[in-house]
């Protein structure tokens, strides 16, 4: 291991939402915010920005700083963090620097052979990544924060132990300096919304699943419909990120700006974490809309925990990611700690399950996501037979949605969500899906209604005019 110039510097708490205000004029942004709160889930929230480097996937092609680099884009993946060896401090939170943002669920055809969507949309890139030498971490539950300022990409010690400091202050400043722009409630208007299924259409291909899985093609399927919209010039997606996380606060929400390209997600859904050699995996199956009336409420929490559809559906996917988990764990390590826990969020009651392992010896971060890419919960099982049937009848490109954001450390440590819940702004289009996975028990109008509940939340944070952001 090399030696260890990292600087550490602990700040007078500030807000995390605050702090994101503050460095929102810099380039890249990324905000990985817990911001439901939870001594487990959201403990921790690590804003960074302004990057020594990018990684990108663009119709299979990796490249760095623009350049392209021939080669399987996971392995040179692999490649580009192990030019940054660094040692992991079990006194702070788990992000200490390293590389940042998206794995769209279109990478799934760098890893199988896939028909590509026939609607392309976007045209975003499969994957960005940036890596960042500083993170600014923040720890809720004890209400302390620090500048973890890495000196990377510098190798010679010496210059990297004066790079760590000098930047340390550089972010310091900058969160002394306060926000550069005032605060703005209301994101600004939409246009009408417009979608790839009208409610007939979405209807129908949940029973055009149902007939596949009779038929004996697959088990499960997840079909998601997509909404799209033309924002205002005067749009202002910040303001939205702090609606979103205010109507619909997620233990895993994450805030995104790369140039015109903006992210926001709040997901409640944790897909693989790596810490040391510990994997968790958290899928979500099962979902009923929450009532205002806490008698009603509960009763549908009853009802959800109680169902049969939903426990099958939810344990199907147990078992499709505890075989995907098998390929990358030490034998007889795989537990089921939870199966079919009940989570509760602003709008919706979900069956959560738990899936755990230890990673071999000879394996890492990059062969645990390969082995599980995209998450089983938003797939199907078999998982390729699903996503073949996600292509035909969803037609759209999924890009971010369903896909992964998170981190991936410098030294090995990994945490990352399922995209759900996530809306996608590029330049002024709005787009973000809503899905949910289908059985043979499944009702197709009530698989329509269950997909709205989980987009309300999202609509009436484009509709909001005031903030509850903290």
């Amino acid at each position: 291991m090399t030696d260890w110039p990292m600087h550490v510097r602990e700040l007078p708490w500030i807000g995390p939402v605050t702090a994101m205000r503050c460095l929102a004029h810099r380039p890249h942004l990324t905000f990985l915010d817990s911001a439901a709160r939870h001594e487990l889930l959201g403990r921790y929230s690590f804003l960074t920005c302004d990057p020594f480097s990018t990684y990108m996937v663009a119709n299979g092609q990796a490249s760095c700083n623009g350049e392209a680099l021939e080669g399987d884009p996971w392995e040179v993946l692999r490649t580009l963090l192990a030019k940054y060896p660094q040692e992991h401090r079990p006194d702070l939170p788990p992000f200490q620097g390293g590389a940042a943002g998206f794995f769209g669920y279109d990478l799934n055809r760098t890893l199988e052979r896939l028909p590509a969507p026939a609607i392309p949309g976007q045209r975003l890139p499969q994957s960005i990544l940036h890596f960042y030498d500083v993170v600014i971490s923040f720890d809720h539950r004890d209400d302390r924060c620090w500048i973890v300022s890495t000196g990377w990409p510098e190798q010679d010690p010496a210059r990297r132990a004066e790079r760590a400091r000098c930047r340390a202050d550089e972010f310091a400043a900058a969160l002394l300096a306060g926000p550069k722009t005032s605060w703005n409630d209301f994101p600004g208007r939409t246009a009408a919304w417009h979608s790839n299924f009208s409610r007939e259409g979405y209807i129908a291909a949940v029973q055009r699943v149902i007939d596949l899985i009779l038929a004996g093609e697959v088990f499960q399927a997840n079909i998601a419909q997509r909404f799209s919209a033309r924002l205002s010039t005067s749009f202002d997606p910040l303001a939205f990120y702090c609606q979103l996380r205010s109507l619909n606060p997620a233990p895993f929400a994450a805030l995104l700006r790369y140039g015109k390209l903006t992210i926001a997600s709040s997901s409640p859904e944790r897909f693989l974490r790596l810490d040391g050699r510990q994997i968790e995996t958290r899928p979500i199956k099962g979902t009923i809309a929450r009532s205002a009336d806490s008698k009603e409420d509960q009763r549908r929490a009853e009802i959800l925990v109680t169902s049969e559809k939903d426990r099958a559906e939810n344990t199907m996917i147990v078992d499709l990611m505890r075989n995907d988990l098998s390929r990358v764990c030490t034998p007889h390590s795989i537990d089921v700690p939870v199966l079919c826990g009940l989570e509760s969020y602003a709008s919706v009651h979900h069956l959560v399950s738990i899936v755990t392992g230890e990673l071999a010896d000879d394996q890492d971060a990059i062969t645990l996501l390969r082995a599980c890419f995209p998450g089983g919960s938003i797939t199907g099982a078999p998982k390729v037979r699903s996503m073949e049937i996600i292509a035909e009848i969803e037609r759209a490109a999924r890009y971010v949605y369903c896909g992964a954001i998170g981190f991936i450390n410098f030294n090995g440590h990994m945490d990352t969500n399922i995209a759900i819940r996530t809306v996608t702004i590029d330049d002024d289009l709005a787009v973000f899906h809503a899905g949910g996975g289908v059985t043979a028990m499944s009702d197709p109008e009530a698989e329509y209604e269950e997909m709205l509940g989980k987009a309300e939340r999202i609509f009436d944070a484009f509709r909001a005019e005031t903030s509850g952001a903290s």
